[in-house]
């Protein structure tokens, strides 16, 4: 293996990411026989096939995959090393590629905005994605930190607590619940769902939610692929839905949709920080990571009152 070249690792990365040789030539700059002859050392190196050959393009076999994964964590680490290298030189203190998921963008950029007023030395990006796609990211090392509701299994993290998530059931203004007071789970649980799609985070807890009541999960709902399309057919009057707090600031404060007081509502979650265990921690990720302990919870979209309708301490509930 000591004979195996950066170049080498680069042109199995490019041959998986695009599936076929001339495509890989064609990003590499290389010609495709360069390419196949750069393949074949490596196969021959390991006494290995990293690819099937299929009519479909090139498919990764185990080893290929194995392979691929090394090279990525080799890349993750020479951009460790450019950070470093960066701040003994004072350009910059590193990068950060941060990514969250779709129910955190209402308010990662406001985070960003002032983690970066902070530390404008740092080069940040960010990717938005549903729950699959960012653990996919952290997977394949596209991603630095992510931020989510429930850390990932998938991969081995480390996961830090930076502010409360609750989870709360919205309805349009005119609905008949609107102004009803501790509506049981039983009598919710007879209400149309518009629901996010399986493996989302507020599905499965509007799952174990609903799961003592017989027969409700089997036909939970109808399947909506954004919060903001949930919350436009919920204003639209085509049924309610259990939704995180922190994406519906703008439209009850305009009543435009409400909070139904449900009996065991809001469910609290909260707020993960997730980073890989196996990552090696730069400073830019370091910094980052102090920020969220210290005003990360700013940053998130509050609520007076979950029930705007009640009464201030009329039961005792926290907001």
């Amino acid at each position: 293996m000591r004979n195996l070249t950066l170049k080498q690792f680069k042109t199995v990365q490019a041959i998986i990411s695009h599936g076929k040789i001339v495509s890989a030539a064609k990003v590499l700059g290389l010609s495709p026989p360069a390419v196949t002859i750069q393949l074949r050392q490596v196969e021959e190196e390991f006494q290995l096939a990293l690819f099937d050959r299929t009519s479909d393009g090139m498919r990764p076999t185990a080893a290929g995959l194995a392979f691929v994964e090394t090279a990525q964590a080799i890349e993750e680490r020479l951009r460790l090393l450019e950070d470093k290298m960066d701040a003994i030189k004072g350009v910059r203190i590193g990068s950060l590629r941060l990514g969250v998921v779709s129910t955190a963008k209402y308010f990662a950029p406001r985070l960003m905005a002032g983690f970066m007023k902070e530390h404008p030395d740092i080069d940040m990006r960010l990717a938005i994605g549903n729950r699959a796609e960012t653990i996919d990211s952290l997977k394949n090392h596209d991603i630095d930190i992510a931020l989510m509701g429930r850390p990932a299994k998938e991969v081995p993290v480390r996961a830090s607590v930076f502010g409360d998530h609750p989870l709360v059931i919205i309805a349009p203004p005119d609905h008949p619940l609107a102004s009803a007071r501790e509506i049981s789970k039983e009598r919710i649980a007879e209400e149309h769902f518009l629901i996010r799609e399986p493996g989302s985070g507020t599905r499965i807890s509007l799952e174990i939610f609903l799961s003592d009541v017989p027969g409700r999960i089997d036909d939970l709902g109808v399947e909506m692929g954004s919060n903001e399309t949930i919350k436009q057919a919920v204003m639209a009057g085509l049924g309610i839905a259990f939704i995180s707090a922190h994406t519906i600031a703008a439209e009850t404060e305009a009543g435009r949709l409400v909070i139904l007081d449900v009996v065991g509502m809001p469910i609290r979650r909260q707020w993960f920080s997730v980073m890989r265990s196996d990552h090696a921690i730069s400073p830019a990720m370091a910094t980052f990571h102090d920020f969220l302990m210290r005003k990360g919870a700013m940053y998130l979209p509050l609520f007076g009152k979950l029930y705007p309708h009640e009464e201030p301490n009329t039961r005792g509930r926290a907001s």
